[in-house]
């Protein structure tokens, strides 16, 4: 496997809501490059100038690589890296469909739990804008939040009632958990590349700093907070330490 001549930096949040990484597709991205065996610096200062205007992005050398699924691109096909070795045509295929579950629907159904909640949000999210000079500060959580809620509702999510959303939530959630069964990983003995996006995603869902009947239904499914914990002890060992100790 190749190496980079110099660090890649991950521009990410930084550790919030008594998690590693304030995004879950930041966690995506940092256990892909921690499973990769990839050298890394992290960078949290890097919101204002990202790409697409999200986060993660990274630096490697003079090449600038925005979303999380681009950057695994990149480090595949760059570095010689499989995150599947080992998972045959059908599995390969069933860990995209997996993804795409997680990304595509099961992530909005989060983001509306977090960020369109007010006791959340104002518990959470409101953090964010603490940067932003006083006198504008309100008005930037307003036109972020009514931004957030017509993206829900151009996804289509959105346009639905909160027992709705909460079904389509609940239905993912499930299919997970039976896809996970029994099994250490999603498709085995160890951890692909999709265990990296739904580690993230499940981490931030079960997140007990948030109080969410989303939460409630990941809690439900007994292979899923030990799927979870399994992961952190694998790639965030300090944090999970850190916790285990308060």
């Amino acid at each position: 496997m190749l190496k980079p001549t110099a660090p890649i930096i991950l521009f990410g949040f930084g550790p919030a809501f008594d998690l590693p990484e304030a995004s879950p597709y930041v966690m995506k991205t940092e256990t892909q490059l921690m499973m990769a065996g990839l050298p890394y610096e992290k960078d949290l200062t890097g919101f204002d100038k990202a790409p697409k205007g999200k986060l993660p992005y990274i630096q490697d050398g003079a090449r600038v690589i925005a979303d999380s699924t681009f950057i695994r691109q990149h480090i595949e096909w760059s570095y010689g890296v499989d995150f599947d070795a080992g998972l045959d045509v059908q599995q390969r295929a069933m860990a995209w469909a997996v993804e795409r579950m997680i990304e595509d629907h099961l992530g909005w159904a989060s983001l509306r739990a977090r960020w369109l909640d007010p006791v959340n949000f104002a518990k959470g999210p409101a953090m964010f804008f603490d940067r932003i000079p006083a006198e504008i500060r309100e008005k930037m959580k307003a036109e972020t939040l009514a931004e957030i809620s017509q993206r829900l509702h151009g996804h289509g999510l959105g346009r639905h009632s909160d027992e709705d959303i909460l079904f389509l939530g609940t239905r993912s959630l499930y299919s997970l958990s039976q896809i996970l069964g029994d099994k250490p990983y999603l498709m085995g003995n160890e951890p692909c590349g999709t265990d990296a996006t739904a580690f993230g995603m499940l981490t931030h869902i079960m997140a007990p700093f948030f109080d969410t009947d989303l939460r409630r239904a990941a809690e439900s499914h007994a292979n899923l907070r030990p799927y979870v914990d399994r992961m952190m002890a694998r790639f965030y060992p300090r944090h999970l330490e850190a916790q285990q100790a308060a």
